[in-house]
């Protein structure tokens, strides 16, 4: 008897780690504040929730915006790919199309209590030009019927209501760019897309429009008198001088018994948050190597500052060698004196990720713009004292 129920015990075990290896793979928990997407009712004073139409009074943020990020959520091309690869969940609509009108369906409810299957009807106010638009103004500017802003304008031509905290730092951010992961099969310290939590990990008090809409005196709308607005560039890890800003590189060398060492210690300056955030996959690159007078390259090493996951048959983090705020992390390359007699200078290179290259081809993403670009770049001579 004990035998059999060994066995049958042995067997749930082995059907249970096999589910797992196959599983859908669900690495956070669907909150109420993203499970559905926005309902917006058309404020009074305006006929189109379209960014073009706002830009045709708000002319200089409309510019900003459409060179963003925001603006390509829906149509960037590592998006789509990545999109379809993992299933076309629904969720993930909720973020980078946020407006029930961008969505070509109807969310009537879910058959799973984690909310990752939803039932679906196609959508008769579906709007495919505001679909492109992404992550579009009424997402953050537009709330039951009205339109928001830091600042109360009753007598603009569409009245605006004031909500303070837009101004305070992450009131629409929080909407996307912080969730949890209280699940009981999954052990993160801070969760994928969990910017939010990096800044308070970090210490910092979450402000993102401080960094990502930053102060300039200008008219809202033309031909207005001018005052401190934000302007709305939403720049990041696709902006390599923002990532250049916020990361400090400082070489130093000591002499050792057979020769020299170097060390590169790289301290996140300015980001709040971790450096870099976002999806998992972004990371930096550190490489170290000799080169001769002629140019060859000799030997080299790297280092990755990144997320290291175990994603089955349990999602674990495994390391997390990324920086926080003001946080400092060294690495050393060491050379011999037969090395310094063949080879003068040492080439330092710090590179930002955007993807990593086993994702790339894993999803079959061609892309057609890089997906790294360096950072730091140093030649250190190693004949000098």
């Amino acid at each position: 008897m004990k035998k059999k129920l060994w066995l049958v015990l042995a067997l749930c075990l082995i059907a249970f780690f096999g589910w797992r290896f196959f599983r859908p793979m669900n690495i956070f928990v669907v909150e109420d504040r993203f499970a559905l997407p926005m309902k917006v009712e058309m404020p009074e004073g305006i006929e189109s929730l379209s960014a073009s139409y706002c830009g045709s009074c708000h002319q200089a943020i409309y510019e900003e915006w459409s060179k963003s990020m925001h603006a390509k959520a829906w149509t960037d091309p590592y998006y789509q790919v990545d999109f379809a690869f993992d299933g076309s969940q629904q969720i993930c609509l909720n973020c980078h199309i946020p407006l029930e009108n961008q969505q070509e369906n109807l969310v009537l409810g879910f058959r799973d209590s984690e909310r990752f299957d939803p039932i679906l009807k196609p959508n008769p106010d579906f709007d495919r030009a505001l679909q492109q638009e992404g992550v579009t103004c009424a997402v953050c500017h537009v709330r039951d019927g009205r339109i928001i802003g830091p600042i109360e304008r009753p007598d603009a031509p569409h009245a605006v209501r004031a909500v303070p905290e837009m101004a305070e730092g992450i009131y629409s951010c929080r909407q996307c760019h912080q969730v949890t992961n209280d699940r009981w099969d999954v052990f993160f310290k801070i969760p994928p897309c969990g910017t939010v939590m990096e800044i308070r990990q970090g210490g910092q008090k979450a402000d993102c429009v401080s960094c990502h809409l930053p102060k300039t005196e200008r008219p809202l709308v033309e031909g207005f008198p001018s005052r401190q607005v934000g302007r709305h560039l939403f720049r990041g890890g696709h902006h390599p001088p923002s990532v250049k800003e916020s990361l400090k590189v400082e070489l130093s060398r000591e002499q050792t018994r057979g020769g020299q060492a170097i060390t590169a210690s790289l301290t996140n300056i300015k980001a709040a948050h971790a450096l870099p955030t976002g999806t998992p996959d972004r990371h930096l690159t550190l490489s170290m190597r000799l080169v001769d007078r002629q140019g060859n390259p000799g030997r080299q090493e790297s280092w990755k500052l990144k997320r290291r996951f175990m994603w089955r048959p349990f999602i674990i983090e495994l390391e997390d060698t990324r920086l926080l705020y003001n946080q400092t992390r060294s690495f050393r390359f060491e050379v011999s004196d037969a090395e310094r007699a063949r080879y003068d200078r040492l080439e330092v290179l710090v590179t930002y990720h955007l993807l990593d290259e086993g994702r790339r081809k894993r999803i079959g993403y061609e892309n057609k713009e890089p997906i790294f670009y360096p950072v730091y770049q140093e030649q250190l001579p190693l004949n000098q004292p």
